[in-house]
């Protein structure tokens, strides 16, 4: 018997035998990563960065470094970061976070088994919900991944944490979901809800999907904290869903309108119930708070069965839904526990103005010296403080708008929150007022 003979034998007893193990070893995992991974992309971004440099820097004397930095012409460097994300149509939209690009002058896409990257446009970004649209400048269709639910996660139900950090192949680490809803605060007065997974998710991953057993898109990776060793988070997709849309028509989300002054409940409140609330203090006039029946001393409980815990979880979540938007609120009305339907709208034209006349006493104006104060209402916090014509705000909340457009688009995230810090220039000299 020949050698080749042998060996045609051998071939003929394996490779079948090879190819159902091969079979055998296509778990849930690898089939979900099969469906997923073409949408999945590498985010390259540039950055041009100037800094001006003392030819004597290093000398010791900081002052003379500064005097000479300051003579210098600036210099401009190139900075490049990397990030993930996520194709979610044929048109070759992006869903990736807003850090993966902010700042960025130029932005590549690397798209699996593509040698050539691809250049992509910023089409909107929001980064209060750290959320981001591209669009590959490309023609023709592109895979993707169709964003899913994730109002219906199971804890303990096993998903997938997809990234393309190097543009070389993809980052795969897989976990079980421990909170479909965990709260986290990001930084004063703002937090976001977040599912919390063991899947490990590093800054390079960041902007990629996670996934179920079924290959659906149900989260937005997001690199948070690197002391978190053995926690990942990611954002729920029907936060993405809800302001996508937005994001691609106007670049932006808009805000949502509803039109209560919140406050956070009593401690004997929270002792009673085991958890807080948010208490409906003021109702604004024109506003679908008014129009669909909620009564001041209502408590705010949860929105979209998400519960509140205080009234800066309020103005959080009210950030990422926009005017759009219909949704479900529950109630505690003395002892009976009711739920709303609440359809949100946009601001009215002229609305915030006549707001920051009403609740603070001035009206603005745009100069070449900033935003000044236009007017005073007599008898108002402003006068009562004594605000003056002609006063400059500088900032607000500890923002600075240069415009007053960034000044009405600043107020109409703050409606309702009160009081609010303003610093006030007067003869080259500042100061912090609270109103009202």
């Amino acid at each position: 018997m020949s050698r080749l003979f042998i060996c045609l034998l051998l071939i003929g007893l394996f490779s079948p035998l090879s190819s159902s193990f091969a079979n055998e070893r296509k778990t849930p995992i690898v089939e979900a990563v099969a469906k997923t991974r073409q949408s999945v992309v590498n985010i390259r971004t540039e950055q041009i960065v100037q800094r001006r440099s003392s030819p004597f820097f290093g000398f010791g004397d900081s002052m003379f470094e500064q005097f000479f930095s300051d003579m210098m012409p600036p210099r401009s460097y190139k900075t490049q970061s990397l990030g993930s994300g996520v194709i979610i149509d044929s048109k070759g939209h992006i869903l990736t976070n807003a850090h993966v690009i902010d700042k960025a002058s130029k932005i590549y896409v690397a798209l699996p088994d593509r040698k050539k990257e691809l250049e992509a446009t910023l089409i909107g970004q929001d980064n209060r919900i750290d959320l981001a649209v591209l669009k590959i400048n490309d023609e023709g269709t592109f895979p993707y991944l169709e964003p899913a639910r994730s109002d219906n996660l199971l804890l303990g139900e096993t998903v997938i944490a997809i990234g393309n950090p190097l543009g070389l192949g993809h980052s795969i680490t897989t976990g079980i979901i421990s909170s479909a809803q965990r709260r986290i605060q990001l930084d004063q007065g703002h937090s976001t809800v977040f599912i919390q997974t063991d899947a490990l998710i590093n800054p390079g991953n960041s902007g990629g999907p996670l996934i179920n057993i079924n290959g659906d898109l149900i989260g937005i990776n997001t690199a948070i904290a690197r002391q978190a060793q053995g926690i990942g988070f990611s954002i729920p997709i029907d936060t993405a869903k809800r302001v996508v849309s937005d994001l691609i028509t106007y670049g932006r989300v808009r805000h949502a309108f509803f039109g209560i002054v919140p406050a956070d409940v009593g401690k004997s409140f929270i002792r009673s119930r085991g958890e807080g609330g948010v208490l409906v203090e003021k109702i604004l006039p024109d506003s679908p708070a008014l129009n669909s029946g909620i009564r001041v001393a209502d408590v705010v409980i949860a929105i979209d069965n998400v519960p509140l815990t205080s009234k800066e979880d309020f103005y959080s979540f009210l950030a990422t839904y926009t005017p759009d938007d219909k949704v479900e609120l529950t109630l505690l009305r003395g002892l009976e526990e009711i739920n709303l339907q609440v359809q949100f709208t946009a601001l009215p034209d002229g609305y915030v103005m006549a707001y920051t006349r009403r609740v603070f006493g001035f009206d603005l104006r745009q100069s070449r010296r900033g935003l000044l104060v236009d007017n005073v209402e007599e008898g108002s916090p402003a006068d009562r403080i004594g605000i003056r014509a002609g006063d400059q705000i500088v900032k607000v909340a500890g923002y600075e708008p240069e415009t007053l457009d960034q000044f009405l688009d600043l107020m109409g995230q703050m409606l309702g929150r009160v009081p609010l810090e303003f610093l006030v220039a007067r003869d080259q000299r500042g100061y912090l007022v609270e109103l009202p």
